[in-house]
């Protein structure tokens, strides 16, 4: 055999190799060997030889029924490294585009526990509208990236009364649970007003390997900047939502962002 043909065939099996561990990590459960096989396409002496190297490399092993599942390394890896650092190292590039086509603040967050938390932002091209917003503990109520927490059941909508921040913010749970359902409709949240007043935000949820909501992305800037253009963000956070959540969750699934229940 060529060098060149041996290097093709190298080549065939790493891909084939990436592509069953790809395939076991996106499962929603773990997988058996046949349908691992039927998935992959390959004959079943090559899926065996395969997952044996896998499993001796880390990258897969089998549970307690023979199943396959993702192997030591991940967990190694999630064990010793921030839960969002991926996240954040695969959102930056989107954040950036973001931030130069709009000019404004782009943000990043989480829920934890039954708080919003920012892990990353790209500040404003703009000495207006430009802050720091990693440290501030926002109400989630009462901003854009907490009302996509609510919104698609990440986060629980309480039941009493809610702090009512400025006159706009939404401080009856019936009306945000009803606000919930419009925001599900159209894809995007938007708050006005609603946590300081002249402050405008616009968030899209981002979502995993399950279609659960695991990040917001949004803006925030002047609402006399951003009013009057408020539906043209949020589709074009959409559009990037939707190249994002590819590549945290593997293949797009179908009208997954209006799916889902307010809690």
């Amino acid at each position: 055999m060529s060098d060149a043909a041996g290097s093709a065939s190298g080549t065939r099996a790493v891909d084939r190799a990436a592509d069953l561990v790809a395939t076991v990590v996106h499962a929603d459960e773990p997988m058996t060997f046949a349908e691992l096989q039927d998935a992959s396409g390959l004959a079943k002496s090559t899926t065996s030889r395969m997952l044996t190297a896998l499993e001796r490399s880390g990258l897969l092993e089998r549970d307690a029924a023979g199943s396959y599942v993702a192997g030591r390394l991940f967990w190694l890896y999630a064990a010793r490294h921030d839960p969002w650092d991926e996240l954040v190292r695969l959102a930056r590039p989107t954040m950036d585009r973001i931030g130069d086509d709009t000019g404004e603040t782009v943000h990043l967050s989480v829920a934890r526990g039954e708080r919003v938390v920012q892990v990353a932002q790209v500040d404003s091209r703009y000495l207006l509208g430009t802050r720091d917003w990693t440290e501030i503990d926002v109400p989630a109520h009462c901003s854009a990236l907490g009302k996509v927490f609510l919104a698609w059941g990440a986060l629980p909508v309480p039941d009493g009364p809610l702090e009512q921040a400025t006159p706009a913010t939404i401080a009856d749970p019936a009306v945000l649970r009803r606000e919930g359902a419009r925001i599900r409709e159209h894809g995007w949240a938007q708050t006005a007003d609603e946590l300081e007043l002249g402050l405008t935000g616009v968030a899209v949820p981002l979502f995993g390997t399950r279609g659960e909501v695991v990040a917001a992305l949004g803006i925030s800037g002047p609402t006399p900047r951003l009013e009057g253009r408020l539906d043209d963000v949020g589709r074009h956070l959409l559009d990037h939502a939707a190249q994002l959540s590819t590549l945290l969750s593997g293949p797009a699934r179908a009208d997954t962002q209006k799916e889902g229940v307010v809690a």
